[in-house]
């Protein structure tokens, strides 16, 4: 477990904590992109990554972190090697906040914990993919100093939704 404060920890998360892990999927997702993704693609997405998913994802040994807040989950997220094919090796695949905890620092906190594991891995430079439309997103990479070094069009969700790749090293 990665300790930042005494009320604040960053730690891999493990099965029992799938059903957390589906709530703020799902708390995070309607919140972030409701109006930008199309709503039928939303809400089939949401139901899919219930606690039934999140329990397989995690016994399947891919790495999530879980932030937890007074010992309570906060938000997650998940990195690996990265899928582009750019100069970065490593990536952030996900990194979600509950609503309740958005905009007070907590998400650092993640961060700082995915670019760690990165590091221990060797795993040089970051990239992590952002919808254009999610400004929320796009202030706190921004603030982090990543720069929104490459673009491109999805096209997954029905809607063409282009996104931004914010790059680190």
């Amino acid at each position: 477990m990665l300790e930042t404060n005494p009320n604040v920890s960053v730690r891999p998360a493990v099965a029992s904590d799938a059903g957390a892990l589906a709530g703020i999927f799902e708390e995070s997702w309607r919140q972030a992109y409701s109006g930008i993704i199309p709503h039928v693609f939303l809400s089939e997405t949401i139901k899919r990554h219930g606690e039934r998913w999140w329990t397989r994802a995690l016994v399947a040994g891919g790495p999530h972190l879980l932030l937890e807040v007074l010992g309570q989950p906060a938000g997650y997220a998940s990195f690996g090697k990265s899928r582009s094919q750019g100069r970065e090796e490593g990536e952030i695949y996900e990194l979600y906040l509950a609503p309740l905890y958005q905009g007070l620092g907590f998400g650092e906190h993640l961060f700082e914990g995915c670019r760690a594991h990165l590091d221990d891995r060797g795993l040089n430079g970051l990239i992590v993919w952002v919808l254009r439309e999610n400004r929320g997103a796009r202030s706190f990479y921004a603030h982090r100093g990543g720069l929104a070094k490459h673009r491109c069009i999805d096209l997954t969700t029905g809607a063409r939704l282009e996104k931004f790749g914010y790059v680190w090293g």
